[in-house]
């Protein structure tokens, strides 16, 4: 079984910053893909980062510029600096990643999500 464990979210200041953490633990043989999701409430859980094993990273439009995805892959740990916070940021942030079990078998697994909220 692998667990995720997000941590770093809370309550900031429209303009000010946050960094949250996940680490993964468990039973698997490496880690490909790790990214960042959030979902504001009445809204679909979409993608705000992902960075691959070699360091390539994609993001979402909306935090180009101001979101920052990093790993540290001897922690098995994904990290997401957000700076220039905006109260349009507020959602529950999960971290997933893409655990390889076997050369047949990869998994996605999800953090339980930390809140972020950003007030104005």
């Amino acid at each position: 079984q692998v667990q995720l464990v997000e941590s770093g979210g809370g309550l900031v200041q429209a303009g000010g910053s946050l960094r949250l953490s996940c680490a993964v633990s468990g039973s698997m043989r490496s880690i490909n893909t790790m990214g960042w999701y959030r979902q504001a409430p009445g809204k679909q859980r979409e993608l705000v980062a992902a960075i691959t094993t070699g360091g390539s990273t994609n993001y979402a439009d909306s935090v180009k510029g101001r979101f920052t995805i990093s790993r540290n892959n001897t922690k098995n740990t994904v990290y997401l600096q957000m700076n220039s916070l905006k109260p349009e940021d507020t959602a529950v942030y999960y971290c997933n990643a893409d655990a390889v079990h076997s050369a047949f078998r990869v998994s996605t697994y999800w953090g339980q999500g930390t809140q972020v909220t950003v007030t104005s």
